[in-house]
């Protein structure tokens, strides 16, 4: 019993209700991470952007990689249209060397990453976020008062089948956005694995 009560204290930790993080209406600071490319990227590098979606992800996690194809649909989709993918590996790389920035590298040349895929060294950007899991998701829309926060959680309700996937909530979210519309669903639980710490 106290080595379940000492894991569960260990685990929960990483989770947004332990380490704080954004709500939905928050404004997100800024960050500046190494980018598997060889470059600097922070928000502020964007220009013509109505927002953006910022993923945790990893190399690492099965969930994280179910949705890989999903995470490069989603910026060719909406890149387009003002709403580019940033993706941040947020997972220490001494506890999971399969997330090592050499790694990353090899991985989002082998997939053919279309969005910069970052490294959230020392891990000071996740709990800034409140990321729980990867992937974990956070649409911005960039306004006058700064990058407010529209959404929080899965990129759908389906993360072992693509084909079977009856609400895409990234998708539907960054519709709504773009069209001035209220977002109808704008918290949902990420589903992946814990962050290593």
């Amino acid at each position: 019993m106290l080595i379940g009560v000492l894991l569960m204290t260990s685990v929960r930790g990483v989770y947004a209700q332990d380490t704080g993080g954004y709500e939905v209406g928050d404004l997100a600071t800024d960050f500046k991470l190494q980018s598997t490319d060889g470059s600097v990227v922070s928000l502020a590098d964007y220009d013509d952007v109505r927002g953006y979606l910022v993923i945790f992800t990893c190399n690492s996690c099965p969930y994280a990689v179910a949705y890989e194809d999903r995470i490069i649909a989603l910026d060719k989709e909406f890149k387009e249209k003002g709403v580019p993918v940033i993706a941040i590996n947020p997972n220490n790389p001494k506890v999971q060397p399969k997330d090592s920035f050499e790694e990353m590298k090899k991985r989002a040349a082998e997939k053919g990453f279309t969005f910069p895929y970052l490294l959230d060294a020392g891990q000071k950007i996740f709990p800034q976020y409140g990321a729980t899991r990867t992937p974990h998701c956070f649409l911005l829309e960039k306004t006058d008062k700064g990058n407010v926060v529209r959404y929080n959680g899965a990129i759908d309700d389906n993360y072992q089948d693509a084909s079977a996937v009856e609400t895409t909530y990234v998708a539907n979210a960054i519709e709504a956005m773009l069209a001035g519309e209220a977002i109808k669903v704008e918290n949902t639980k990420a589903i992946g694995c814990s962050i290593k710490i």
